[in-house]
């Protein structure tokens, strides 16, 4: 690490600007919200050089002392030019102003018309919330996690289902952060709904495993989602009403241009009507979530803001008064933005995330019957040093202390269930980093970064030894805070981008990543009563190595946009369950897994158009996810749950005038691997069935047409609203949620599957306002 920093440091040295250079620095902002903008471009006309924001709207370029035309540019704002005598360092903030509606305007972008083309990253998705109001989504719901799923490389995990899978990997590889702070389960109503209100939410960005060396802890991805900030200038009111849900956001100043709060509430309200049925049991059910997101900022002076910002959310689902369960994400960030000087930037958080479940299984009690949880307490140091226009530096750390509460049965009055409790873990998770960005040409630029993680399991605790058949063996006690178990590893990274001309470039990157903590889960999809569990003296910490290559090119003035990237992804240390494993309330849970290794590579295809009455995207994924056990197929590789060699979305919105917007979305995958039973037996004039070879059948293929339409009203001065209709899976199609094998009623001697599935046509309409 030592010699690393010195090379880092000596490279860096090659680009210390002289004395006749300046720096130009401030905050470019939305001049009706005073929300920073996140990516805006600084663009100097003379040198046809510049710089982008970071995500809290900051920039800084140091360019020779002159006179300068600058641009400032936002996609959907108008540019503005100013004239700049750069004789010393001058700090200036921007307000850009929202352009007026146009069809000619970009649709489906978030960013710069070319940065596909000059960025250094790749393998990544950029959104804009306010660019996919018009995409359909089930139940009317605009679903951040649900477009997701339609970029190559992403897919779905199942019908309805807000888990995605990230080139190949599993649902728990995704590091999903709202305002830098975990969500642990990012699904509401068993999935069919994400967490993240699209009212709350700025931005969002996906990062398919070659993410920047600041971020780490997960396989295959990271999921980055900012919140809004509020309006700084004025008061307003927006939101929605929908068939299963409404939504309301309130916002504005606390003190006009220096403070600013947003609060943004959704709920269900499935559960008022059900106590209008004439069944008991129907009328005493709950059935609903809701989700909360607020936030504060205040600025102090011209160099301090203050952040303050929380997520509350939950499900309840329960049948009757004593049978349910209940979820729920909770999570707080405390942000501290200071700038030293004009070139350096810091980000102080601290982060509380936590996610926990009650399962009540007997007479209504104030005590829950099983419960479990996962808790972190995080803290959370950047740097970002700007040091000339084309070269920038990124450094810091992070502690996190987790808490995993594994379980707890709880006895009652009512029940004969005894108390039993799983031993609560601790770790605590560390890492250090830097990177460094430089352009070193007009066509060469790059990325290079090292992390270097640690991972210490904590006491208090008892850790077991066992033999072959599972049995304990030994066990050793832990003190409070000693040291169970750690471990430890650099984890490099690199992108390259080399501009082959002003529409075209290639991109090639490297990326090592580590995991500690690992979601426990024997289910064909994630359910909110999944354990997470850390990495012990048995359970080693995944790890990853990804290359990918992409070839990236525009066409008729960047209305154009494609892309093809292939990747490789060799997997250590992979998880999985023996046959008939049982991992819920088992102390002995380590027994119930085997360890092997794995791989994912495949190729995926883009391309979006982004101006003109009609845009959208196409997105072709082809590619393989495997897995090698020892203990599992006589240690033949086999397909993991994930694999799909085809996935296909269409993506199509269609504007012909200012108020009317339809849309449509096409998707296809093949069908998930599957374990279904090669034979059966009897045992005491009871069916078994017996099972072989571990993912080695398909669930049917998956397709599905959705439909949208949206009528915005006219242009009023401080009212607006729009009405859509939406139609999910247009023309019916039953796709399969699960098949199930049961004896044949026609004739007892045959097995039978059966296919279950959830939706056929779903309409919605829901009506929005904004004041």
């Amino acid at each position: 690490m030592r010699s690393y920093i010195i090379l880092l440091i000596l490279f860096c040295n090659n680009y210390i600007y002289s004395q006749d250079k300046y720096t130009l620095s401030g905050h470019i902002k939305d001049a009706s919200k005073g929300e920073e903008l996140i990516g805006a471009s600084i663009f100097v006309k003379e040198l046809k050089t510049g710089g982008i924001t970071n995500v809290y709207g900051f920039y800084s370029i140091t360019i020779p002392k002159d006179k300068y035309t600058i641009e400032y540019r936002f996609i959907g704002y108008k540019t503005q030019s100013k004239e700049i005598n750069l004789v010393d360092n001058i700090k200036k903030d921007i307000e850009l102003s929202p352009s007026s509606t146009s069809l000619d305007e970009v649709v489906v972008s978030a960013e710069a018309v070319d940065e596909n083309i000059k960025s250094t990253e790749m393998g990544i998705v950029k959104l804009n919330v306010k660019e996919i109001k018009s995409i359909p989504i089930i139940f009317g719901e605009q679903d951040i996690l649900k477009i997701i799923q339609l970029m190559p490389g992403v897919s779905s995990s199942g019908e309805g289902n807000s888990g995605f899978y990230v080139r190949g990997g599993g649902t728990d590889q995704n590091l999903i952060l709202l305002d830098e702070a975990p969500v642990y389960n990012a699904g509401h109503l068993m999935g069919f709904f994400s967490v993240f209100n699209s009212d709350a939410i700025k931005d969002v960005k996906l990062y398919k495993g070659n993410a920047p060396a600041e971020y780490g802890g997960r396989l295959s991805s990271v999921l980055d989602l900012k919140m809004n900030d509020g309006n700084s200038k004025r008061f307003g009111v927006s939101g929605g009403l929908g068939l299963i849900a409404s939504r309301l956001t309130i916002e504005g100043p606390i003190i006009k241009d220096k403070s600013s709060f947003i609060i943004s509430g959704r709920r269900t309200y499935a559960d008022l009507f059900l106590t209008l049925s004439s069944d008991e049991m129907l009328k005493d059910a709950k059935l609903y979530f809701y989700d909360l997101n607020m936030k504060a900022n205040y600025r102090f002076g011209a160099n301090d803001r203050l952040f303050i910002s929380g997520y509350f959310g939950r499900d309840v689902l329960f049948f009757g008064k004593s049978e349910g369960t209940n979820w729920g994400n909770s999570t707080f960030t405390l942000r501290w933005n200071h700038i030293f000087n004009n070139k350096l930037f810091s980000n102080t958080s601290l982060i509380y995330s936590n996610y926990d479940y009650e399962v009540k299984v007997g007479e209504a009690t104030r005590v829950p019957d099983i419960s479990a949880a996962i808790r972190d307490y995080n803290l959370k140091q950047d740097f970002q040093y700007f040091l000339t226009t084309d070269n920038t530096l990124k450094f810091g750390f992070n502690i996190n202390h987790h808490t995993f509460i594994p379980g707890e049965v709880t006895a009652t009055e009512t029940n004969s269930m005894n108390f039993k409790k799983i031993e609560d873990k601790y770790a605590l998770e560390n890492a250090v980093y830097a990177s460094h960005e430089i352009n070193v040409s007009g066509r060469l630029t790059f990325i290079y970064g090292l992390r270097y993680s640690m991972f210490f399991a904590l006491g208090p605790g008892n850790i077991y030894s066992f033999d072959a058949d599972g049995e304990i063996t030994d066990t050793t006690t832990y003190a409070s805070g000693e040291i169970i178990k750690s471990y430890g590893g650099f984890e490099p990274r690199f992108t390259i981008n080399y501009l082959l001309n002003e529409t075209s470039s290639c991109k090639f990157s490297y990326s090592r990543n580590r995991q500690y903590i690992h979601l426990l889960s024997n289910s064909t999809s994630g359910t909110p009563i999944d354990q997470w569990q850390p990495s012990t003296p048995i359970i080693k910490p995944e790890i990853s190595d990804q290359v990918a290559l992409g070839y990236f090119r525009n066409f008729n003035e960047n209305k154009f946009e494609t892309s093809v990237e292939v990747y490789y992804k060799y997997l250590q240390n992979q998880i999985d369950y023996k046959n008939g494993a049982d991992i819920l309330m088992n102390e002995k849970f380590e027994t119930q897994l085997v360890f092997g290794e794995g791989q994912a590579y495949g190729i995926e295809f883009f391309i979006k158009k982004k101006f003109g009455k009609l845009n959208g995207w196409i997105g072709y994924t082809l590619s393989k996810s495997e897995r090698k056990f020892e203990k599992i197929n006589n240690g033949n590789v086999f397909p993991a749950r994930q694999d799909r060699t085809h996935d296909i979305s269409i993506v199509g919105i269609y504007q012909p005038t200012d108020r009317w917007i339809f849309s449509a979305t096409w998707v296809y995958n093949t069908g998930n691997a599957v374990t279904f039973p090669s034979g059966k037996y009897l045992i005491d004039d009871h069916i078994a069935n017996y099972y072989t070879e571990r993912n080695g059948y398909r669930m049917p293929a998956y397709h599905r047409l959705d439909l949208s339409i949206s009528l915005l009203s006219k242009k009023r001065r401080k009212f607006e609203s729009s009405w859509n209709v939406s139609v999910y899976n247009a023309y019916a199609r039953k796709n399969a949620y699960s098949i199930n094998f049961q004896k044949n009623e026609d004739n007892p001697s045959e097995t039978q599957a059966v296919m279950v599935y959830l939706f056929t046509i779903v309409p919605s309409i829901t009506y929005n306002f904004k004041f």
